[in-house]
């Protein structure tokens, strides 16, 4: 008579390190399914939803299937949340993922398995057809094209809130993050000026479980436009910087080179021009000086 065997899908001191933070806001229709798969395959982790103001049976759900607890009184945005969650846990390292069934439970062993050849963050990289809508991806390639120019190195999905990081490394840059959405941008980059390092696999993000989320173009527009020159910001300063004031200073010199051409003199324009690609020149070394500050580690 043969006795089945159930195969552990990862070793037993892995998992006794490793914690995973789940940001949920009315999320009560994936969550039992979701977490249930979590405890079957990781039966020795720590699972830590953040209820992030939730209406519905969120928390009471999560308590039931076995998760613990934080709840929010009134939702801080799902920046606040992993923050929150990463504060509170005590694994060695973090998984964070989306409450709301896109990411699958067994897709985490694959972050892990990255993670063991010595990276010290793992995202998962969502497939086009994964993109919650047409012109969310043409956002997310627009990121990742602009990040990776920035960085020199391929970043495959800059705003995928799937990860598996080691926690004391991501605790350093808490102070960092944002509340609101465009968390998973701040920590890539961080984590990238940093020093640290950064690997990519291959996932597929199902349909939401729950109610749709929507990317309106024109409203949105302005708010990803900030985005992408926040995130280039922080990373180098002087790579926008020094772009911006060439160009002040090459209009200054076409405008003498065409008013000494006609009429044989320099004109304030041009004078304006070259103090202006001067000035942003400052700005951008001042700027640089504070984000090699703000980069700083406290050992």
């Amino acid at each position: 008579m043969s006795m089945a065997v159930r195969r552990e899908p990862v070793p037993a001191t892995r998992a006794a390190t490793l914690g995973i933070v789940l940001p949920a806001k009315n999320e009560s229709g994936a969550l039992p399914e979701l977490l249930d798969r979590l405890r079957s395959v990781y039966p020795n982790s720590e699972i830590l939803l953040i209820d992030d103001g939730s209406t519905d049976a969120t928390a009471r759900l999560a308590r039931e299937h076995g998760a613990s607890v934080i709840s929010r009184p009134y939702s801080m945005g799902n920046g606040a949340a992993i923050k929150a969650g990463a504060r509170a846990v005590n694994a060695e390292i973090i998984i964070s993922m989306d409450a709301d069934g896109q990411h699958k439970p067994e897709d985490v062993e694959k972050l892990l398995a990255k993670l063991d050849e010595g990276y010290d963050m793992v995202v998962g990289a969502r497939d086009h057809g994964s993109q919650a809508s047409f012109w969310r991806g043409i956002a997310n390639r627009l990121y990742n094209s602009l990040a990776s120019l920035l960085v020199g190195h391929r970043i495959e999905d800059l705003t995928s809130g799937f990860r598996a990081v080691q926690a004391a490394k991501f605790r350093e840059f808490l102070y960092l993050l944002p509340n609101g959405f465009s968390y998973p941008t701040t920590i890539t980059m961080a984590f990238f000026r940093a020093g640290y390092s950064v690997a990519y696999v291959p996932v597929e993000a199902r349909k939401r479980n729950g109610h749709a989320s929507h990317i309106r173009p024109l409203r949105d527009g302005a708010r990803f436009l900030l985005i992408i020159f926040k995130v280039a910001i922080l990373y180098s300063p002087l790579k926008i910087f020094v772009p911006a004031s060439a160009v002040f200073f090459l209009l200054g010199c076409a405008n003498y080179a065409y008013t000494f051409i006609n009429d044989g003199r320099l004109t304030n324009m041009s004078t304006l021009l070259w103090s202006a690609a001067v000035i942003v020149f400052l700005i951008g070394l001042i700027s640089e000086q504070i984000t090699a500050l703000t980069y700083r580690r406290h050992d």
